[in-house]
């Protein structure tokens, strides 16, 4: 059975949301309250997209939801860019959630091209029989 998890955009938009949340939890401010939830809605977006769009079979929802995806992508990362500038939370924990969604990023808009450039190319993996799995 094929499943969005199985796309490496979605499993590193996961981590960014997972880490996300982690840093709200952890880093919340008063004065940071609205960049907060809006990075939390932001991340959230990019993997609940892939999912939603990859869950509707076809072509041109998945790559409409993509575009959400990436767009939510960007969004996120235009965030933690300020909470960085900000400098009053641990720029390590920061930068290191910048590159996840940088990569989040990279992924999802290599995919929307891959898929734009090739129009008879499925946009879902070809479940493998056991034959063609390696040991």
């Amino acid at each position: 059975m094929r499943s969005h998890r199985t796309l490496a955009a979605w499993q590193v938009a996961d981590a960014v949301a997972r880490g996300v949340l982690r840093l709200a939890r952890a880093r919340w401010r008063p004065y940071a309250a609205a960049l907060f939830h809006q990075l939390q809605r932001a991340s959230l977006s990019v993997p609940l997209n892939i999912a939603e769009g990859y869950a509707a079979g076809g072509r041109r929802t998945f790559l409409r939801h993509l575009r959400i995806a990436y767009g939510s992508a960007i969004e996120a990362g235009e965030i933690l860019r300020m909470l960085l500038d900000l400098e009053d939370f641990p720029a390590s924990e920061v930068e290191a959630l910048l590159e996840q969604c940088r990569r989040s990023q990279r992924l999802l808009l290599g995919l929307i091209l891959k898929l734009d450039r090739d129009p008879n190319r499925s946009p879902f993996p070809v479940p493998r029989s056991p034959s063609q799995t390696t040991s």
